[in-house]
């Protein structure tokens, strides 16, 4: 594994393939008050790729063009928040986008353990430490931990995404899937409009 730290933007000229995973990590947990610091990229071919996101940064133009090319795949765990991180950042609509998390929620439903961890440990057999994902990833200089942590996250991304497309295709959900991974990039923006739970639109 190698892991490759870039800042402010991807380099010019990097291509990662059909299908990239993306990560990103921030200050907190709400997008419209915590500022994105990184974001996270992997082809799948075991190499990552982190990008540093200076506090008022608003343009990243290599990044941003294969965020939002519709011919390349964004494959996320929880591609809602990420999205809404990113378009708060830089305006920028993520799609066409795959995600894990809803995946497993649509397959796995005699459990409540969606997490990347869980998901990894179950259908890959690779345990992640979850040691530094409340770590300051808001500091100018990154810690080795923090480094491996980040890419972690997305490293093993494209090999979870095989395992779950079986399984939508056993249940028979993968048009569903889809189409539930087509609505992401509006669901992200209608949260950070503030339509958010509890007063998500799509409530009684």
């Amino acid at each position: 594994m190698t892991v490759h730290l870039h800042r402010h933007d991807l380099p010019d000229g990097l291509t990662l393939g059909p299908v990239v995973a993306v990560d990103t990590e921030t200050m907190g947990l709400d997008p419209r008050r915590d500022r994105l610091c990184l974001v996270q990229l992997s082809s799948g071919n075991g190499d990552a790729h982190l990008v540093q996101i200076a506090r008022g940064q608003t343009q990243a133009p290599n990044l941003c063009a294969m965020l939002a090319d519709p011919g390349t795949i964004k494959l996320f765990h929880f591609a809602r928040f990420d999205i809404a991180a990113i378009y708060a950042a830089f305006g920028v609509v993520t799609q066409p986008v795959w995600c894990t998390k809803i995946a497993s929620r649509m397959v796995r439903t005699f459990t409540d353990r969606h997490g990347l961890k869980y998901l990894l440990q179950d259908m890959v057999g690779v345990d992640v430490s979850k040691q530094q994902q409340t770590s300051d990833w808001g500091a100018p200089d990154l810690t080795p931990a923090q480094m491996d942590y980040a890419a972690s996250d997305v490293l093993y991304l494209h090999r979870l995404k095989a395992e779950l497309e079986k399984r939508l295709a056993r249940e028979g959900r993968t048009d569903l899937a889809q189409a539930c991974f087509d609505f992401l990039p509006t669901r992200a923006r209608l949260d950070l409009m503030g339509w958010e739970e509890p007063n998500d639109i799509f409530h009684h």
